[in-house]
């Protein structure tokens, strides 16, 4: 099997649960602690080995590449200032990966976002990871993906238990077990199922190893949910049938997963993560027990 080198991160959506501080910041840019969103997403790319990533933006996405790229007027003023912390914080980011962009121009859902790779991905297996999911460095979850992709073949799609009530939040899978006890054979997908109607409490998250078979399925792929091109149809598709593109096979994930498309799961996130560094998390930890203590 081909080694995967390179990562597609969508990041064209319009943030429209955060406004109105998504109005003029992409949402990918809102910090989580003190790095934006979408920096924590390219580490985990890079730390699975992934050094070429392709990041799919929109209108009023500047602010990403210049993120990503070197600012010299910011780090000669920390040069002077003998500021040699911040300054190696500041440079992090533009040496992480190889950074690609494209427009989506039109957004219509995550499978067309897919689409706008196929010019950069070409023939090659490749990760998509989806910049509301933040996964714990001390949880190698894209790693393990692209392992059972390199032994097993065809794409590979991660998952996590969810309570039944929130399962129409989710892309849910229908499973068989295999001889590895954190693998899973999907049989079927459906998209954001009704309640009741889940074929199991398993739920897709917003890591995907996908074989590049998944574009020519992605152009025949109508319109659905949403009016949008969906990647869970497309992933059906391949399930269903392995001449399309080999098995999809599925990663049960049991680490730590910090969610940041919801405004209270954000807030979460930020407390969690703050708690647990080493700099901040002591203080923080003491404030907050105090807080707790005395306002609720």
């Amino acid at each position: 099997m081909r080694k995967i080198q390179k990562a597609v991160i969508p990041a064209a959506g319009l943030g429209t649960r955060f406004l109105p501080a998504t109005k003029a910041t992409p949402k990918e840019m809102l910090p989580v602690v003190d790095k934006p969103a979408i920096q924590y997403v390219v580490e985990e790319a890079a730390a699975a080995g992934l050094s070429d990533v392709l990041m799919i933006t929109g209108r009023n996405k500047r602010a990403l590449e210049d993120h990503f790229d070197r600012n010299y007027e910011l780090e000669s003023a920390l040069t002077r200032k003998g500021d040699a912390e911040r300054l190696v914080r500041v440079q992090e980011s533009s040496e992480l990966a190889t950074m690609h962009y494209v427009r989506q121009g039109d957004p219509r859902g995550l499978g067309h976002a897919v689409l706008c790779a196929e010019p950069h991905v070409g023939d090659e297996p490749f990760a998509v990871l989806l910049g509301d999911d933040l996964i714990d460095p001390r949880d190698p979850l894209l790693t393990r993906m692209t392992e059972v992709r390199e032994r097993e073949g065809g794409s590979v799609v991660a998952l996590m238990e969810v309570a039944p009530e929130q399962s129409h939040l989710y892309g849910c899978a229908a499973v068989e077990p295999t001889r590895d006890g954190d693998m899973v054979r999907v049989t079927g997908l459906v998209e954001k199922p009704d309640p009741g109607d889940a074929p199991s409490n398993l739920a897709v998250i917003g890591r995907y190893v996908l074989d590049p078979a998944v574009f020519g399925v992605l152009h025949r792929t109508e319109p659905g949910r949403g009016g949008e091109i969906q990647l869970t149809d497309a992933l059906q598709q391949l399930a269903a049938d392995e001449k399309l593109g080999g098995p999809v096979h599925g990663v049960v994930f049991r680490g730590r997963r910090y969610d940041t498309g919801d405004r209270g799961d954000y807030l979460r996130a930020i407390v969690r993560l703050a708690c647990e560094r080493e700099d901040l998390g002591p203080d923080f930890r003491t404030w907050l027990r105090e807080y707790v203590a005395s306002e609720l």
